[in-house]
């Protein structure tokens, strides 16, 4: 019975041995588990950290942006501003020098009108002032591109001259024009109005 208790605790011990060294496996990859599951949950950490990071970092890159089109906008606006009050003024003062410049064609107007009534004003004196004028007028119009169209001699020309008569003349060139009745004006090589014109048959 000895022995039979012997070989019992022989065996008991075997099975606490093996229980022990089961144990102790069990708690080593317990361990392992538990370190290698704490690594795993630090690099998850590190990777939501990074995430986070770029997050930020697209928002802040989609708000500069966002920044950035609504100054744009702003600035689109103000230049539709500035640019339809500046084409209101362009519009409005297109004709200042021009204007300036006929207030010249003015004055040599009133001093003529001053001369005829004097007491002493003489025909000449006054067709004088009148030829003055005309002469301020033509060059007025011409600094702003405005020529005349004075055809006298010259071949009838249908795009710049409208004949208002036709007379039949031996002596002279057939299809030419005899008399101007109304100048005709260009502007800028641009008909405005054609010259009115008797032409010879």
């Amino acid at each position: 019975m000895t022995k039979k208790k012997t070989e019992n605790q022989k065996e008991a011990a075997e099975v606490t041995k093996e229980e022990v060294e089961n144990k102790e496996e069990t708690t080593t990859s317990t361990e392992k588990n538990s370190i290698e599951d704490a690594i795993l949950n630090a690099s998850k950490i590190g990777e939501s950290d990074d995430l986070q990071s770029q997050l930020e970092e697209a928002q802040k890159s989609a708000k500069d942006s966002y920044d950035k089109v609504v100054r744009a906008q702003a600035e689109m606006e103000n230049m539709k501003r500035r640019n339809t009050i500046d084409l209101g003024n362009a519009h409005k003062f297109a004709l200042d020098s021009f204007a300036k410049a006929l207030l010249e064609v003015k004055d040599s107007l009133t001093m003529g009108l001053k001369t005829a009534k004097e007491e002493n004003a003489t025909i000449e004196s006054i067709l004088e002032g009148l030829e003055m004028t005309d002469k301020v007028f033509l060059s007025t119009l011409e600094k702003f591109g405005i020529e005349s169209i004075d055809p006298t001699g010259e071949a009838f020309n249908p795009e710049f001259h409208e004949a208002v008569t036709m007379i039949p003349m031996p002596d002279k060139e057939p299809n030419s024009v005899l008399e101007v009745v109304q100048v005709g004006f260009t502007l800028n090589g641009r008909l405005m109005r054609p010259a009115m014109v008797v032409v010879v048959q």
